[in-house]
């Protein structure tokens, strides 16, 4: 999630807690997702669930007052916990209960054993995307609305992807993270931190063997101290070798970027 959300960590924690101890389901994403649009498109509502000045109980009287009934007691149970901590800004608030919406289906995905698969088509239709900008356009597109820039990811998906993965692709176009393909970026990390591992990138020339996937996923695991999520790309353009990106780091041992280097010294 974005920067802000970090820096309030512990209450994080807190709040992970509590999801993990519901019961994972597809419907408590909806509902989490739903009830951070009703707080972001509400300030009072904001201003009243977070206001520090209020009774912790208070607050969480408010959300019951609002919510039970109309979602899941998983739902309820999440909205209450969140209402008792207190917030840096009713922002970070809203972030993080989309935080665990998103949470919520990945554990779903995972309990299902399909966490892997919603992963790797996250990854891909991320890159799809980026690399079709007709369809980067028509996501983007704020003259159409929501529902239909979600339809067309609904269409591609249609038969072809896990649950999980169709209801994590329709709110990205949200764009919570300013675009589509930083908002999947934000996915994909916390489907990595879910078995807690890193995300690397890897770009090469042609397809890896099984061979050398193992070793440079071993390589990867022994540099970094923990298991990686691998996300292989083909790309011409690295002409040979490997380029690893593992957040801002970028190991780079392609034969392009040694060109490079050559040409800037003959420049």
């Amino acid at each position: 999630m974005s920067p802000q959300t970090d820096r309030n960590e512990p209450r994080l924690n807190s709040l992970d807690q509590v999801l993990d101890a519901q019961n994972a389901h597809l419907q408590l994403a909806t509902e989490l997702f739903s009830i951070a649009d009703l707080f972001g498109s509400d300030p009072a509502l904001r201003r009243a669930v977070t206001d520090p000045g209020a009774p912790v109980e208070a607050r969480q009287q408010l959300v019951s007052r609002l919510l039970d009934g109309k979602v899941s007691p998983e739902a309820v149970a999440v909205l209450r916990q969140a209402a008792g901590l207190r917030w840096r800004t009713a922002g970070i608030f809203v972030s993080s209960v989309e935080r665990q919406a998103i949470r919520s289906a990945l554990a779903q995905a995972q309990v299902a054993g399909q966490l892997d698969q919603v992963e790797d088509e996250l990854f891909r239709l991320n890159r799809a995307v980026a690399a079709t900008p007709a369809l980067r356009d028509a996501l983007s597109d704020e003259r159409r609305s929501l529902a239909d820039r979600q339809e067309v990811v609904a269409q591609l998906l249609d038969g072809k992807a896990a649950p999980a993965t169709v209801v994590l692709a329709r709110r990205a176009v949200v764009a919570r993270e300013r675009t589509f393909a930083n908002t999947m970026d934000g996915y994909l990390a916390l489907a990595a931190a879910q078995r807690s591992r890193a995300v690397a990138t890897v770009r090469v020339a042609r397809p890896l063997t099984a061979e050398q996937t193992t070793r440079l996923q071993n390589a990867l695991n022994k540099q970094l101290g923990r298991p990686v999520s691998m996300h292989v790309l083909v790309d011409p353009a690295v002409l040979g070798g490997v380029r690893v990106e593992v957040g801002d780091e970028v190991i780079d041992g392609t034969v392009a970027s040694r060109l490079d280097e050559a040409r800037k010294l003959f420049s």
